[in-house]
């Protein structure tokens, strides 16, 4: 036995084993302290940050665009209007049903590595007693026992689990023949805790929201009081993470995304949930509901408990739980569910492993960078909304399922436009090439008061008297951050590039975050030849919005003209993959493959534009060009084999052009089958006689004979000085004779 007294006032015990043989206290450690969090505990949060600069996949890191001085101002929200669990994408595995009382713990006990005081976060090692650091009375003993009847209506069946806030219990409600829920106090001694459940009482019972446990009621049995809630079967989503490992990503985000919206609901309320993480997410059937609501308070309360877990919760969530800090535990418990953390509660509290450390990051750059924007160490830096987070994170969910099924998974965006190659008013064998003019246009905000008068005047055509309309609308609302964007863009696309910028740089002195700076910026970056640094402009949109299609079409593009290539290869070919829709990524990715020399690999990509898009007839003369080696600068690129031919002329021969063009095209695959019997490349002239183009025997004189005929068809279309050009083309061509 230890000879330490025990130092309560009164007490004459002595210490055993650390507590008091007569009291009970635990002995006071002096001069110690204790920080930090835990899952069970519900301790206040620290704000201390240790975040490690990390860039992603393609070596690039996000901007904080915190430090600016500038004030972060909210655009309209979107609500989401899906509310089917994966939108559809994924089938997610089905859970047995169950019965209620086999989930009841036989031995219900607080594990002694999850006793802290509740005052002063003291680890505690008896079930009850005294803090021997600060003196505050506990209890671990769950006060219900099976068969106890509350508030002569609710008939207890026993203890299910302890959270941060107190035991939880099964009952049967007898006048409503239906389980229910009661939590009471873990530590019921604990006034702090007392009160937060008071709290609940006050305001919980008005939260009513499909992913949200209903709360029913609030009772007294006795000193304590319960919360009635609705009984949740199923299983936590951290009970699945335990018994499979990593989940696959479709299926984590599926989940993750189902209850954004609850959050956004709560929000909207005035409320934050503060302590989010896999506990709390219970799947059941084939949905997911939030639970255990007793870390929620309203956002202005300034003075109540903080409740958080160490790993989870944001980095100045100490200082008072916001919308952004409610993000943050959303992006960190998505990474949990998706990767294997280590020192997720230590070194890498608030920061997320390097795609050298993590694989899977490098494989999903998207999944990655929403991941990095929702756990951003600056919260003026993370989503602005739950919405807005679901928004982007459902577009990475369509990438990602696009990616492992091999099939497109288009959507509309409410921040972009579409594909405006589509539209392009040009000829069937005109060339496509990277152009910012062709890239999607931002959304107007239907919300803005402008909005009719922005329309009207977008759909001038002419870009001077376009910029004049637009200024007309600025003049007279000269604050609308909508018209200024607007005007700006048009200025840009009209050469006055020194007005737009002015522009654009008043939107950021408002709000550095508006995404719309960098993009109208990037596309006069492109228009001006500077190509680099619109990639990296393009490039932080990226960040800000991972789940759009546009950013990562726009970033292809500038990184193609800057001669990056392999940068460029790799976001047109997750564009194509991702939303068939974006007509403009199989081009490019076509080009970047022509560039490395890669016909077969070039032609693939165009197979991608589908039958119904008002482009496909373009992306046939492509190939068929492709093919016989003539590249989109109307350049020979490489003389064809026999194969390379035949294709060539089968897909000619698909195509139903119209006068000229048809002529034209021709012309083209017959003078590369001239220039490869004239080479004579290996095994030509062999198997030549059985080979067949544009339905002539592939020998040279037949082929002359055809392409002598084609160019006097063009000849007779034309006039003038062409006329004569192509006369004297087909003279030169024709086979040689005697007469």
């Amino acid at each position: 036995m230890s000879s330490e007294r025990c130092s309560q006032p009164g007490c004459t015990g002595m210490i055993d084993e650390g507590y008091c043989d007569a009291c009970g206290h635990a002995a006071v450690k002096r001069g110690t302290s204790s920080l930090g969090s835990s899952a069970s505990r519900g301790s206040a949060i620290s704000s201390v940050s240790s975040r490690s600069s990390i860039t992603t996949g393609t070596g690039s890191s996000p901007r904080s665009r915190a430090a600016t001085g500038s004030r972060r101002t909210r655009h309209s929200t979107r609500s989401s209007t899906r509310r089917q669990l994966g939108a559809g994408l994924v089938t997610l595995p089905e859970l047995p049903t169950t019965d209620p009382e086999k989930a009841v713990l036989l031995n219900p006990q607080v594990p002694e590595g999850k006793r802290f005081c509740a005052s002063c976060n003291h680890a505690l090692k008896r079930e009850t007693g005294f803090c021997g650091k600060c003196g505050q009375r506990y209890s671990f003993v769950p006060t219900l026992q099976p068969g106890d009847l509350i508030a002569g209506q609710y008939q207890m069946k026993g203890a299910l689990a302890y959270g941060g806030l107190g035991w939880i219990y099964l009952a049967f409600d007898n006048v409503l023949s239906r389980y229910v829920v009661l939590k009471g106090l873990l530590n019921v001694h604990d006034e702090s805790s007392a009160a937060a459940a008071v709290a609940e009482r006050k305001f919980l019972a008005a939260v009513k929201h499909p992913n949200i446990v209903g709360i029913y009621n609030f009772v007294q049995h006795g000193a304590e009081g319960f919360i009635v809630m609705e009984y949740v079967g199923g299983k936590t989503i951290k009970q699945i993470r335990q018994e499979r490992g990593p989940l696959p990503i479709g299926e984590a985000l599926a989940y993750v995304h189902r209850v954004l919206p609850a959050f956004s609901y709560l929000h909207q309320l005035g409320m934050v949930y503060c302590d989010f993480k896999p506990d709390n997410l219970m799947l059941e059937k084939d949905d997911v509901k939030l639970i255990d609501l007793g870390g929620v308070r309203r956002i202005d309360d300034m003075g109540g408990d903080i409740y958080g877990t160490a790993g989870y919760s944001a980095p100045e969530a100490g200082e008072g739980p916001t919308v952004e800090s409610d993000l943050f535990t959303l992006g960190r418990t998505l990474a949990v569910l998706v990767t294997s953390i280590s020192g997720f509660s230590k070194e890498h509290r608030y920061t997320l492993p390097s795609p050298q450390e993590e694989p899977l990051f490098a494989q999903q750059e998207s999944l990655y960078r929403l991941l990095l924007k929702a756990t951003a160490e600056k919260a003026g830096d993370r989503f602005e909304s739950a919405d807005d987070m679901a928004e982007q994170m459902l577009g990475v969910l369509r990438e990602v399922v696009a990616k492992e099924t091999g099939t497109p998974r288009p959507a509309q965006s409410s921040n972009f436009g579409g594909d405006l190659l589509g539209f392009e008013m040009a000829g069937e064998l005109q060339p496509v090439r990277a152009d910012a003019s062709l890239l999607p246009i931002p959304a107007i905000d239907a919300d803005d008061k402008n909005f009719a008068e922005i329309m009207n005047a977008e759909m001038v055509p002419d870009a001077e008297k376009k910029v004049g309309a637009l200024q007309q609308v600025l003049n007279r609302n000269p604050k609308s951050r909508e018209v200024r964007l607007r005007l700006a863009a048009a200025l840009g696309r009209a050469g006055k590039y020194d007005d737009a910028e002015s522009l654009l740089a008043s939107v950021e002195n408002e709000d550095a975050w508006d995404w719309r700076v960098l993009w109208y910026r990037g596309v006069m970056l492109l228009s001006r030849q500077n190509a680099t640094e619109a990639t990296k402009l393009f490039d932080q949109v990226y960040f800000d919005l991972p789940g759009e299609v546009a950013p990562k079409l726009a970033l292809a593009v500038a990184a193609e003209l800057a001669g990056n290539h392999d940068l460029a290869t790799h976001m047109y070919d997750l564009v194509s993959r991702t939303d068939s829709n974006f007509v403009s990524a199989p081009f490019g990715l076509s080009r970047c493959f022509c560039t490395k020399g890669d016909r077969k690999s070039a032609v693939a990509a165009l197979d991608r534009i589908p039958q119904s898009s008002a482009i496909y007839v373009r992306s046939r003369v492509e190939a068929a060009r492709i093919l016989v080696g003539i590249g989109a600068s109307n350049r020979r690129i490489a003389t064809p084999e026999v194969a390379d031919l035949e294709a060539a002329s089968t897909v000619c021969e698909s195509l139903v052009l119209q006068g000229a063009s048809r002529h034209i095209l021709h012309q083209e695959v017959l003078v590369s089958a001239l220039d490869c019997l004239q080479a004579k490349k290996p095994g030509t002239v062999r198997s030549s006689r059985a080979k067949k183009i544009l339905g002539s025997v592939l020998e040279e004189t037949q082929v002359r004979q055809q392409l002598e005929s084609s160019l006097r068809a063009l000849a007779r279309m034309s006039n003038g000085a062409e006329r004569i050009r192509l006369v004297e083309q087909a003279n030169q061509l024709r086979p040689r004779t005697l007469f």
